[in-house]
């Protein structure tokens, strides 16, 4: 039988171990810290609402509505919509550096930048859908992702995509109110 004091020895690595990683697993933010300031970054996000449009034999991908956002390294962006082929008047603001700082680090942290950009399957029955694209160009190194809304496609959508759209899209609703 085992003496209690070689499981009291035992247990005490596995102890120190949970105490630290705790801690790092129950975490739920990205650092702000991860981000410096030598880091350059440039993000063009675009949000399409797409309509399939039927002509008997062919049918035709239409967008309703297309929103960009441009965020460019000092945290200035430019927001333009176009809704029914008409361009509304381009809104210009300026990004907290907090809030660009989070962008950043969250960008950097998760690795997005190496996610392969593949293409998703769109479901044959989905007539109206959300198509977002976002091009990342993060100290020189460049990479653009397509994807629809997650009802329009049995394709898994990263979590880390989603995050970066749900960022982006919280930004776009404060400047557009």
């Amino acid at each position: 039988m085992v003496k209690p004091i070689y499981l009291a020895l035992g247990a005490i690595p596995i102890i120190v171990a949970i105490l630290l990683s705790v801690p790092l697993i129950m975490k739920n933010e990205i650092p702000i810290s991860a981000a410096n300031s030598y880091d350059k970054i440039e993000i063009e996000y675009t949000k399409h609402q797409l309509k399939k449009v039927s002509f008997g034999v062919t049918e035709r991908t239409g967008a309703q509505k297309t929103e960009i956002l441009f965020i460019k390294n000092n945290g200035e962006l430019k927001y333009s919509v176009t809704e029914q082929g008409y361009l509304q008047p381009v809104i210009k603001s300026k990004l907290s550096e907090a809030k660009l700082n989070k962008i950043k680090a969250l960008i950097k942290e998760t690795g997005f930048i190496a996610i392969p950009s593949e293409s998703f399957t769109i479901l044959d029955d989905v007539v109206d859908y959300q198509k977002s694209n976002v091009k990342i160009t993060l100290n020189g190194r460049t990479n653009q992702i397509h994807w629809p809304e997650q009802n329009a496609t049995s394709d898994f959508i990263p979590p880390i995509i989603t995050m970066v759209e749900f960022e982006l899209d919280q930004i776009i609703s404060e400047i557009s109110e």
